[in-house]
């Protein structure tokens, strides 16, 4: 498999109040690869939520988004001893924080799991659909594949891209059209950096997850429905246990 990319934020944030009014800072280290030949180190200037003032590495220099950011990047970009000192925190800051702090999370990875279900898809459509869903995983770069009978499947194959969760793990999506053939096995492979062989989680036919959810939702009731008529009952018996008969003429 080919190496993964990666993508870290390293946060520094600094921040001034005075009357109400909130001012700060914050320090991003961005870097794609696990040698850090291409880091990027962004400084942005708050004031109430709003970003004025930008540092980026790539561009070389401090811009102003408002009027006050731009008066600001121009001074300070015409402070020589102070651009240079910009310019080289791509080294001194992040080089030295991604060494110590992320130097253990680039070489770690997540086992990720997989489920194979059914869909219908919609009036018009192919006439049946699996999908094998992979979660939680890390890093980013996986391989789904389809195999019947043992045999890898190249058509009727789709794919989403791998999606971010937004908490550095990963979910993707993969997609078989297909025509139900009698005893023939479909699995869903998945190879990743975290597994040390491939992933199989083989399709069950035996039964729809629709028909499946359906029956459990009507034994439940089931049950519920038996378990209010035993109450019943014991209410009744000992409310009869009470009663006395009076004789009438």
């Amino acid at each position: 498999m080919a190496s993964s990319f990666l993508s870290f934020v390293l946060l520094f944030i600094t921040v001034y109040t005075a009357e109400g009014f909130l001012h700060y800072a914050v320090d991003h280290c961005l870097f794609n690869s696990t040698d850090l030949k291409d880091i990027q180190f962004i400084r942005s200037y708050y004031y109430n939520k709003f970003e004025f003032t930008r540092f980026d590495s790539n561009v070389g220099e401090h811009v102003g988004y408002t009027d006050f950011g731009v008066r600001n990047a121009e001074y300070w970009n015409s402070d020589p001893a102070k651009l240079a000192a910009m310019r080289a925190q791509k080294g001194t800051y992040c080089q030295h924080n991604i060494g110590v702090d992320y130097n253990v999370a680039l070489s770690k990875s997540v086992t990720p799991t997989a489920r194979v279900y059914s869909s219908t898809p919609s009036a018009g459509k192919h006439p049946a659909m699996l999908v094998c869903s992979v979660y939680d995983f890390y890093p980013k770069t996986i391989s789904v594949k389809w195999t019947r009978d043992g045999q890898e499947v190249s058509s009727g194959v789709t794919s989403t891209e791998e999606l971010a969760d937004g908490d550095w793990y990963y979910q993707v999506h993969s997609h078989l059209e297909y025509t139900p053939r009698s005893g023939e096995k479909i699995s869903c492979v998945v190879e990743h950096a975290s597994l040390k062989q491939p992933l199989v989680t083989d399709w069950d036919p035996s039964m729809p997850e629709s028909e499946r959810n359906q029956i459990a939702i009507g034994a439940s009731g089931l049950i519920l429905g038996l378990i209010l008529s035993l109450a019943g009952f014991i209410y009744y018996k000992r409310k009869a246990r009470g009663r006395i008969l009076v004789p009438t003429n």
